[in-house]
């Protein structure tokens, strides 16, 4: 799921604009996929339009999809601030990761306001669990090799948890990368490198392999003796 499009620019700074990046990033994964782990990969968008967030995982929903992964660049009001972090869905009382949903949640028809309704959702969300399993599997992939690669001291911002729009309604196991801060000098550099992009890309199939290799692990029958 590339983030934004169309009439939605998600992020700016530098003359860059998030949704151009994430599209880029989502057409350098999806053959990865598709080639390293045989997976059917489907884009909620494939070019430049807007698509409305409550719609993201209806069109998952609709297409049966067993992950749901929404591709995004964070921004904040200081330019120093840099790094990765990934989130799944949840409430959450950290002033920060509400920033970051609240600024994700922008072009959503609701209010932050209406956390009963968040929090019906999510009860009925039974993926929680496997959820945040998916972004410590994911995160933990695509920090240790974007730091093995030398692109520059990216901070580690971990595992977080809160209530996106884009993620309310997934059948199925769903997480939100923000890649870096576009509005830091650094991380702009990197976001306009083509390796670090190709990097990215081939880290988050990777950790994206690591989680299913572990959860068929997890549900293969333990061997019976006689």
């Amino acid at each position: 799921d590339p983030g934004h499009g169309g009439k939605d620019p998600g992020a700016m700074a530098f003359g860059l604009k998030e949704k151009d990046i994430v599209l880029d990033l989502a057409h350098r994964l999806a053959p990865i996929l598709t080639k390293e782990l045989g997976c059917e990969v489907l884009l909620t968008r494939n070019d430049d339009r807007f698509i409305p967030l409550e719609e993201r995982t209806a069109i998952a929903n609709t297409q049966n999809a067993d992950l749901f992964i929404s591709l995004h660049i964070n921004a904040h009001p200081s330019p120093k601030v840099r790094g990765l972090e990934t989130y799944y869905l949840n409430l959450s009382t950290n002033a920060e990761a509400m920033r970051v949903a609240a600024r994700e949640n922008a072009t959503s028809t609701h209010q932050m306001s209406d956390l009963q309704d968040i929090l019906s959702d999510l009860m009925k969300n039974s993926k929680i669990n496997e959820s945040s399993r998916l972004a410590q599997v994911v995160h933990s992939q695509l920090f240790r090799e974007i730091q093995k690669q030398g692109f520059g001291d990216v901070k580690n911002l971990g595992v977080k948890q809160a209530p996106f729009y884009v993620l309310i309604g997934a059948q199925m196991p769903a997480i939100l990368l923000e890649i870096a801060f576009i509005s830091n000098e650094f991380d702009k550099d990197n976001l306009q490198d083509p390796k670090f992009l190709d990097t990215l890309a081939r880290e988050i199939a990777n950790g994206i392999g690591n989680y299913i290799r572990s959860t068929t692990a997890q549900l293969e029958p333990f061997p019976v003796l006689d």
